[in-house]
Formats: structure tokens, C-alpha cells, sequence
């Protein structure tokens, strides 16, 4: 049974911690014209010589089993996780986000900071540099009440996710 419905998934992948594993994985990727939407990568376990790679992806269910396959079959990679369906899991982005603005805007610019948590970072007379931490959808909607505010620039780190409970990945 086929189906037209897009999905967005986040897969955890454990890679040997070498060069060329990062460009193998996204090749994999741009190779078949996946997009990727999210993607960071860190060092986990230095003793080991493991990274973790997040890659968030959209398409539809066939496919998303597809590039959850392909990547399986990088030598490096040591295991796949799709957060999405394997657990329950936790998945959080921090962004930058500076908004220039004076006089009402600037004081309703902090009201929906206070609102969203999103802390001052830095500040000028002119201007804010607000730090944010959430589910992506949260700074989404953060970044669209800034618009009109004054929004300037964003620096998104991407999403970094891990599974509920007490289980490793």
C-alpha cells in the first residue's frame, strides 16, 4: 500500500568519528535528491572514536525507509535510529536571533521573549540578540512574532534529539 503523505523524520545515526563519514552520509543524500533539513554531528565518545549525526529529512514513508536503509549500509555507521517511530524521544534546536528595533517595539519584542523564554544575550540601544531554546517549532513561531518586530538575523544550530527513558540510543 502507497502513500502521498510527506512525513518529517529525525534519525540518529552512530558513525565511526573519521573523515569522509560526514560527506559519505550527506552524498548519500544529495545523490538521490534527499534534502536534509536539520543536520549536526558532534563527538560523543572520544575513547571510542564515535559521532552521533542528526539528520532531519522530510518524504514520504517509502522513501524515509529507504534513506533509513541506505544509510544502515555506510561501513562506518554503527547503528540508525528514526526517532520518529523507533521511541519515544526528546528533540530540541537553540537559536540567535537578533532584532533591531526603538521605543514599542523594542519593549514588545522582550514581552515575547519573556513569553518564550528566550533570553537576552545581548543589548544595545538599538538592537537585541535573544538566545532560545526549544522544539523547532517553538523558535519557528518565536522568529514569526520577531518579524514585525524588527528581526534582523538568525543563527539556527540545528535539532539535537535522544530518546526518552533510560535506554541508550
Amino acid at each position: 500500500m502507497s502513500t502521498n503523505r510527506i512525513e518529517r523524520h529525525t534519525f540518529a545515526i552512530l558513525v565511526d568519528n573519521e573523515a569522509g563519514v560526514l560527506a559519505r552520509i550527506v552524498g548519500l543524500f544529495s545523490g538521490r535528491g534527499y534534502n536534509i533539513e536539520s543536520l549536526t554531528v558532534a563527538e560523543i565518545d572520544p575513547s571510542q572514536h564515535t559521532s552521533r549525526i542528526t539528520i532531519v529529512t522530510s518524504g514520504t514513508p517509502e522513501i524515509l525507509e529507504q534513506i533509513r536503509a541506505q544509510i544502515g549500509r555506510v561501513v562506518p555507521v554503527h547503528r540508525v535510529v528514526d526517532w520518529t517511530v523507533d521511541k519515544p524521544s526528546i528533540a530540541r534546536e537553540m537559536a540567535l536571533i537578533k532584532v533591531a528595533g526603538t521605543g514599542e517595539k523594542r519593549v514588545e519584542a522582550l514581552r515575547i521573549a519573556d513569553a518564550f523564554r528566550a533570553r537576552p544575550v545581548d543589548t544595545t540601544h538599538t538592537s537585541f540578540v535573544f538566545e532560545i531554546t526549544g522544539s523547532p517549532d517553538k523558535i519557528n513561531q518565536f522568529v514569526d512574532l520577531m518579524q514585525p518586530l524588527g528581526l534582523v538575523e538568525i543563527s539556527r544550530t540545528g535539532v539535537a534529539a535522544i530518546s526518552r527513558g533510560p535506554d541508550p540510543m
